[in-house]
């Protein structure tokens, strides 16, 4: 069984993963540059969408407590918990508007109340497939800050 710790870690990086997109306070630049290197896995200072599903595949990992490749409400809830007890996260990161359970329903591709591995890591947010303006299945520096400056201005 995987501690809180692991969770705790899964929470974070969940964070770091919705800051490169624009959305987490300024005071979290230097780890998310970290995290952006980290999931630039070919070095060439974009995000590919593949990118982006491997580091989503690490984070449910993290999320799945029991293991069983699936993610339910007790384990989405624990995540919720341990991410409300961190006060970046409460502020415009991974719990900044919409909840937790609700951001849950969006992954849920078959409406099963559960979400698979499979549902996680093929999810990406129709704001990150919209500022791929060249549609190359990427997101350079310059989409990125975009996608950050839109977010600011619909704050």
């Amino acid at each position: 069984m995987k501690t809180l710790l692991s969770v705790r870690g899964c929470a974070i990086a969940a964070l770091c993963v919705t800051t490169l997109t624009g959305i987490a306070a300024a005071s979290d630049v230097e780890g998310v540059q970290a995290r952006f290197r980290e999931m630039d896995t070919n070095g060439d200072r974009s995000l590919q969408f593949v990118e982006i599903e491997a580091a989503r595949a690490k984070i449910f990992d993290r999320m799945d407590i029991d293991g069983n490749m699936v993610l339910d409400v007790a384990e989405i809830d624990t995540v919720r918990k341990v991410a409300a007890a961190q006060p970046s996260m409460r502020a415009g990161g991974l719990l900044g508007g919409a909840d937790l359970a609700e951001r849950a329903k969006l992954l849920d591709a078959d409406g099963d109340g559960r979400i698979t591995r499979a549902e996680f890591v093929a999810y990406v947010p129709e704001r990150l497939k919209a500022a791929d303006k060249d549609g190359n299945q990427a997101l350079s520096l310059g989409e990125l800050r975009s996608l950050k400056r839109d977010a600011k201005t619909s704050e």
